[in-house]
């Protein structure tokens, strides 16, 4: 290889490591529940809290992993990609920016999706198995949300501190 061009930035799990959680987590929820889940779940609710359509337990088990899977061999993608892209091209200096950094954020960013996804399958379930509802859909959806942005504005002035100084 020659010495002007820069090593491959190599795979690390740690950028995909809440997408690999989420669906760990989403397993084992479903292997929790499966047992207790009557024969038609119920997966959508009036807005008073009753069901109104239901599902065959195999049916709605798979519809709920499915996108699981999907997302987090989304970030799989996304990060594997990306760490063979500078092969192609030349990169520039970073400026103080730590790619590591910005690949784990790329990765993980992807979990936001699961994890509303997540909590909705363990609320079908519970309901289904206890006939209680923990919160409401949207309301988990806007604090997953808020807390996601939160984490994207301290990413972003932590990379505008490091460009500043790098800059001096």
């Amino acid at each position: 290889m020659p010495d002007n061009q820069e090593k491959a930035l190599a795979f690390n799990w740690r950028y995909i490591l809440l997408p690999l959680i989420i669906l760990l987590l989403a397993v084992a929820i479903v292997a929790w529940f499966y047992r207790l889940l009557p024969a038609e779940v119920a997966y959508h609710f009036a807005s008073d809290g009753s069901a109104d359509r239901w599902l065959g337990r195999g049916a709605i088990t798979l519809w709920m992993l499915l996108p699981q899977f999907f997302f987090t061999l989304l970030a799989v993608v996304i990060t594997w990609g990306m760490t063979k892209l500078p092969s192609l091209f030349h990169q520039p200096a970073t400026g103080g920016i730590s790619v590591g950094g910005v690949l784990a954020l790329m990765g993980n960013m992807v979990a936001l999706p699961q994890i509303i996804l997540c909590f909705a399958m363990l609320d079908i379930f519970s309901y289904n198995s206890y006939q209680v509802h923990l919160m409401s859909l949207w309301v988990f959806t806007l604090i997953v949300m808020g807390l996601g942005g939160i984490v994207l504005g301290i990413f972003f002035i932590r990379v505008v501190r490091r460009i500043l100084i790098a800059s001096q």
